[in-house]
């Protein structure tokens, strides 16, 4: 049944500010340091710009010749995809702030309208310089390989008889053209959606009027000109027109009477950050709900045009939906390259990354049963560490919960749900495993961003299977990936567990590079049991010993760890760190990591996205390192590796040689601060030389990356000094696991 949050939760949460804010005390009070000049000012780069500058390397592999043409015009629909979430939350959130004056100045010493205006004069240029890209150089390539796509004017009668009948068919039962006058209101026009502004004139009176239609958003966005079913088309063509394209055409259809004056396409991004406040809603499933509808009517705060529209067409839509100049983006049809996803389903191996099929985990694949794979005896043998999408998640994670679900000793699961596939396996294994009677668990984050829907839906469905759902604790969003299984075996109970970097879900898990360790450690068991508790119920003051939990210890534990390998170098003892994350902007660990630097601790940081650390300043960091690697697959994994040559505690103890985690957390405020994150101890020493190890593959020069400069600049290093391509290091691991299965 869903949790409901009541004073109790309230009070439990100020507890556990309290004590946090006391075992940051503690923790500094117990690692006195030498005293510390200040640091410079301007450390930091500002995460917004940050961003924006991830999203140019995402253009940059849409610009590489040595990708495979069609994945290139998936990078391109890419970029303008996460542009679009960009603006929805990012921008949103910044001019909400300006606008009710709550806004203050970002840690990079940017005013927020400062921030404002260098992200439209960035953002103005990255989608110009995007759509030059597509139209100049990925769809005349695309061309070259019969991949064509073609305007109205361009088809033969025959073609133009065919996608007639289509839209009479297809198109037309559901558009709905809504007009602009006195006895019409201007039209809502939903966020993200394309739409044509059409002006008409009544050929009567000579008046003007102007009218909305939307492109429908359920239909395929290219519409094939050719029949894909007929094999010898597909060896000549494979010919589309656009969905708004092939509406331009048949506009006398919609406006039968009318002379049309001029349709042109637009695109409006609305504000689509949602803000819940727990604290006063009874229900959060409720609220959410509501919240989820309000998202829908927010502010305008980008208009993306046609460029051929005409100045009035132009005044007219920037009046009605009350944007700026600056919010405008002039840009050449078609809008919303995000279109380009749809050309992944071309039959064209050629211009595709080589197909890669997943294998099974070595230690799980040589362990099986009488009857089958038996996942728990290989956990039982030793902690496997699963590194997606090299080792299958179906036949490791997802046949851990099934498996979990159909075995009668199994007498609870229980797991948290961050994001997952529609069609989920993981929520039908719940749901089994509730059915067959057992204790089924699941924490549920219905605040997951552009997930909420999904995520409400899951948990109504868990409910009525029977399965306990809760939402987690007031204030924070539960980001951890854990499950615990409990199971009855001849010793007494045995607790099996997986905590990992990426979310429960199977689609994604053939996409990003994620890590999970499944284990049956004791000690594992008793902390995961001991946070499932703090979620469930009220447990704020438990401790953990092969955890690291935001917002409690997290942040606390990895300072303290650095600061060790500070006092390390200090005293003459090797000291190093490696860290691979998402975003790095959380300022106390950036200072932390300048004092290491300064201290001689050499520093490896790999980071796919935001930065706000500035590396190879002389001073302050020039012993750091940044690196950012992009590929087929997106980086997701977090690690956190140190030498801890000089033993468990600052300066005592003999040397216990480098200390590996991984989790779900960032190095951001989000992460650290309004998140349950987990970051879990590895403790073979295979399996801590083997992440050592691939941080070490993404920090080396001979490694295809991008290498972040001291002015925050990204210089990308893809072939050596005699021309030869760089290693692609996804590519490496690929072929590496291959030949392991070998």
């Amino acid at each position: 049944m869903a949790q409901i949050f009541d004073a109790p939760s309230k009070a439990l949460l100020r507890s556990q500010i309290a004590e946090h804010i006391a075992e940051t005390k503690k923790t500094e009070k117990r690692n006195p340091l030498p005293e510390e000049q200040p640091l410079p000012s301007d450390r930091y780069f500002d995460r917004e710009l940050s961003w924006l500058k991830f999203n140019r390397r995402v253009l940059e592999m849409a610009e590489d010749p040595d990708v495979p043409l069609l994945e290139r015009a998936n990078f391109a629909a890419i970029f303008a995809s996460n542009l679009d979430e960009y603006f929805m939350v990012r921008v949103a959130g910044l001019k909400r702030r300006i606008d009710t004056g709550i806004a203050v100045t970002s840690a990079s010493g940017m005013s927020p309208r400062q921030q404002l205006r260098s992200i439209s004069e960035t953002a103005h240029e990255l989608q110009t310089e995007h759509a030059e890209l597509v139209l100049k150089r990925i769809l005349p390539e695309l061309a070259e390989e019969h991949i064509v796509l073609l305007s109205w004017e361009n088809l033969t009668s025959a073609e133009q008889e065919r996608l007639s009948r289509y839209y009479r068919q297809q198109a037309f039962p559901v558009l709905t053209p809504l007009a602009f006058d006195p006895a019409h209101p201007f039209p809502y026009i939903s966020g993200g959606s394309l739409n044509l502004a059409v002006l008409v004139e009544n050929p009567d009176s000579g008046k003007t009027h102007f009218a909305r239609v939307k492109v429908p958003d359920n239909l395929n966005r290219l519409v094939p000109v050719d029949d894909l079913t007929d094999e010898k088309n597909h060896e000549e063509r494979y010919g589309f027109i656009t969905m708004e394209n092939l509406i331009i055409a048949h506009l006398e259809s919609l406006f039968p009477g009318m002379i049309i004056r001029e349709a042109r396409s637009f695109r409006v991004t609305r504000n689509e950050d949602i803000d819940v406040e727990e604290d006063d809603a009874e229900n959060l499933l409720n609220a959410m709900e509501k919240e989820l509808l309000r998202r829908r009517f927010g502010p305008p705060i980008r208009l993306e045009i046609s460029n051929a529209t005409s100045p009035f067409l132009s005044e007219l839509l920037a009046q009605r939906l009350r944007v700026s100049e600056d919010e405008i983006y002039r840009l050449p049809a078609p809008l919303d390259m995000t279109f380009m996803f749809e050309l992944q389903g071309i039959d064209r191996p050629d211009l595709k990354n080589k197909p890669f099929i997943p294998i099974t985990n070595r230690q799980i694949a040589t362990v099986e049963s009488s009857r089958a794979q038996d996942i728990f005896a290989a956990i039982r043998e030793r902690d496997i560490l699963l590194h997606h999408p090299y080792d299958s998640f179906s036949t490791s994670v997802q046949a851990f919960l099934e498996q979990a679900a159909a075995d009668p000793k199994v007498l609870a699961i229980k797991q948290t749900l961050y994001r997952t596939s529609s069609n989920s396996p993981i929520i039908d294994a719940l749901v089994d495993a509730a059915h067959a009677g057992k204790q089924v668990l699941a924490l549920v984050e219905i605040k997951a961003r552009f997930d909420e829907d999904a995520n409400i839906a899951w948990a109504r469905k868990l409910e009525r299977a029977g399965v306990h759902v809760v939402y987690g604790i007031v204030g924070l969003k539960t980001h951890c990936k854990l499950s615990l299984v409990v199971r009855q075996e001849a010793d007494g109970l045995r607790r099996y567990c997986h905590v990992g970097t990426g979310n429960y879900n199977p689609k994604t898990a053939r996409m990003y590079t994620d890590l999970g360790l499944l284990t049956c450690d004791p000690v594992v068991g008793q902390d995961l049991t001991r946070l499932f508790n703090q979620l469930s119920g009220y447990a704020p003051r438990s401790s953990f010993h092969r955890l690291l939990v935001a917002p409690r210890t997290a942040r606390n534990g990895i300072i303290q760890r650095i600061r060790r390998e500070e006092e390390a170098a200090r005293n003459g003892h090797e000291a190093w760190i490696k860290i691979k994350v998402n975003s790095i902007v959380d300022e106390k660990t950036i200072d932390a990591l300048y004092r290491a630097s300064q201290s001689g601790v050499k520093i490896d940081i790999v980071v796919r996205g935001i930065c706000g650390l500035k590396p190879g300043v002389p001073g302050l960091s020039e012993n750091i390192r940044v690196h950012s690697i992009l590929g087929r697959f997106l980086e997701h994994s977090r690690i956190y590796a140190f030498a801890n040559s000089a033993g468990p505690q600052i300066g005592e103890g003999p040397a216990s040689g480098p200390e590996v985690w991984i989790g779900s957390a960032d190095l951001m405020h989000r992460n650290l601060d309004r998140r349950v994150e987990a970051l879990v101890r590895i403790v073979d020493t295979e399996e801590i030389n083997a992440l050592i190890d691939y941080v070490d593959l993404q920090m080396a020069d001979s490694t295809l990356s991008w290498h972040m400069q001291p002015d925050g600049s990204y210089i990308r290093h893809a072939h050596d000094e005699n021309g030869k391509p760089l290693v692609d290091c996804q590519e490496f691991l690929i072929k590496l696991h291959q030949r392991s299965r070998k």
